[in-house]
């Protein structure tokens, strides 16, 4: 605690247990298991939804369009929410929005379950959707909370293995439940509100504050009505500004930095498009390979098992990634950050373009899915490069840059699938895929220009200066 002539400023003590970065390693670890289960749980929520159409259109009696909106609006909660959620985690702290966004998530998995028609399930998905975000926008945050900048490597990579790995476990499991003819699309959100009700446990129990400055001020609070002293204070309760103005800033510098800064521009786009493509993938794995091999529902599913193998080698090498980052930090600083994206970059349009042209009946089906393998590892590479990069870059500012890539992701998330059909229908699998590919092929360089020439273009922007003056 340090005195001054008005207040008595609260602070943590050296060591001082109350601090989430020096929580216990148990405790940590524990947080980051809970945060990474509900990620997971959320992108399975994401992705198995679209496996219950055939059923969903014959009981709501809608057509398959009205059902992809549905699928599409579930990103679309996540793009705009962190926008609103980050004045309220300032506020009020991390823990109630996990537990209001926990009960919310149930909630909604709970009207889906029992929905009558399909504007129930779009409004359903969409608010799922937003609830959900929380399990994915905030937990970065929480990982920075109590992990030193060091240490962040393997729980930042759990983050992104439950992201992507639950967004390829998830429809394996809806597929089965959808060709089970007792159970079908309602119990695809059923048991999706089980986890949900798992999470939602897990998080009451397990997860404690960790925003310094919500602690801080509890702690201040206490020490006031302990003492009687009105000169206990945290430093935030005299520097906070209003939520009002938190509520401005959060909406507008995303946008700010999307259009301003052309790292953050550059690697939004990046991420972006993926992530189109991604969720483009998960909306045509059913038709293509039950038009090509003849696969039913559930073996369609199983194929999603190819995207959580994509996922878990690029798990692994991030640990190649981390060594990496730990050499060569003091003299790349943040680029070093995109040594193994480089190569992602390459990887990309390959496993697209391997993913195109292999699906043909003459080709057996596992080269479709070497394909997917390819794609999805150096998705994920790309997805926990966009965070932790623009994190280092941006640094006090970082919560804006990442809010900023994670609206374009998602914006281009919701918007791809409501193309895909129609698209493959004029262009043919192989085309519609090597379209996509070819994009992907125009951006190699990216990561490349950023990894050789980011100081130079960092230099050039007055936030980052100032960011790295600090």
């Amino acid at each position: 605690m340090k005195d001054s002539l008005d207040v008595i400023s609260v602070e943590y003590e050296v060591g001082d247990k109350r601090d989430p970065i020096n929580f216990s390693q148990e405790r940590k670890w524990v947080m980051t298991l809970v945060a990474c289960l509900f990620t997971g749980v959320s992108a399975a929520a994401a992705s198995s939804y679209n496996f219950g159409f055939p059923s969903m259109t014959r009981d709501l009696n809608c057509t398959d369009f009205q059902a992809t909106i549905g699928f599409s609006v579930f990103p679309l909660g996540f793009a705009l929410t962190p926008l609103f959620t980050a004045p309220f985690s300032e506020e009020f702290g991390r823990r109630p929005l996990y537990l209001v966004s926990g009960v919310g998530f149930l909630a909604m998995h709970i009207l889906l379950a029992s929905a009558k028609n399909i504007n129930t399930v779009v409004i359903a998905r969409l608010l799922g959707g937003a609830f959900g975000s929380t399990g994915a926008t905030m937990v970065g945050g929480t990982i920075a909370d109590i992990w030193q900048p060091k240490q962040r490597g393997l729980p930042m990579s759990l983050f992104a293995l439950s992201a992507i790995g639950g967004t390829g476990l998830g429809p394996v499991g809806g597929a089965w439940i959808e060709a089970n003819s007792h159970l079908q699309w309602r119990w695809i959100q059923w048991f999706q509100a089980i986890a949900a009700g798992v999470v939602l446990v897990a998080l009451v129990l397990l997860m404690r504050e960790t925003r310094t400055s919500v602690v801080l001020t509890s702690i201040a609070k206490d020490l006031r009505k302990r003492t009687g002293n009105e000169r206990y204070m945290a430093r935030i309760e005299l520097e906070r500004p209003s939520l009002k103005s938190l509520l401005i800033i959060s909406c507008t510098r995303p946008l700010y930095f999307l259009v301003t800064e052309p790292v953050v521009t550059s690697i939004s786009l990046w991420v972006g498009f993926a992530w189109g493509v991604f969720y483009c993938m998960i909306e045509s794995i059913v038709p293509i390979f039950s038009h090509v091999h003849n696969f039913n529902i559930g073996e369609t599913g199983t194929v999603f098992v190819a995207a959580f193998l994509g996922s878990l080698l690029g798990f692994c090498s991030n640990f190649h990634q981390e060594r990496v980052y730990q050499r060569s930090v003091r003299e790349r600083g943040p680029e070093a950050r995109l040594t193994w994206a480089r190569f992602a970059g390459i990887m990309f349009p390959v496993g697209m373009f391997v993913y195109a042209w292999t699906s043909f009946s003459r080709v057996p089906w596992i080269a479709m899915t070497i394909g997917i393998v390819i794609f999805i590892w150096a998705t994920f590479i790309i997805y926990l490069a966009a965070f932790t990069y623009l994190a280092d870059c941006y640094g006090t500012y970082a919560s804006s840059a990442i809010a900023a890539q994670s609206l374009s992701r998602n914006l281009l998330g919701m918007a791809f699938p409501l193309f895909t059909k129609q698209m493959f229908a004029t262009l043919t699998y192989q085309w519609g895929n090597t379209l996509f590919g070819c994009i992907a092929l125009l951006m190699v360089p990216l990561p490349w220009i950023l990894f050789y020439y980011g100081p130079a273009i960092r230099a050039r922007s007055k936030i980052s200066q100032r960011t790295m003056e600090r």
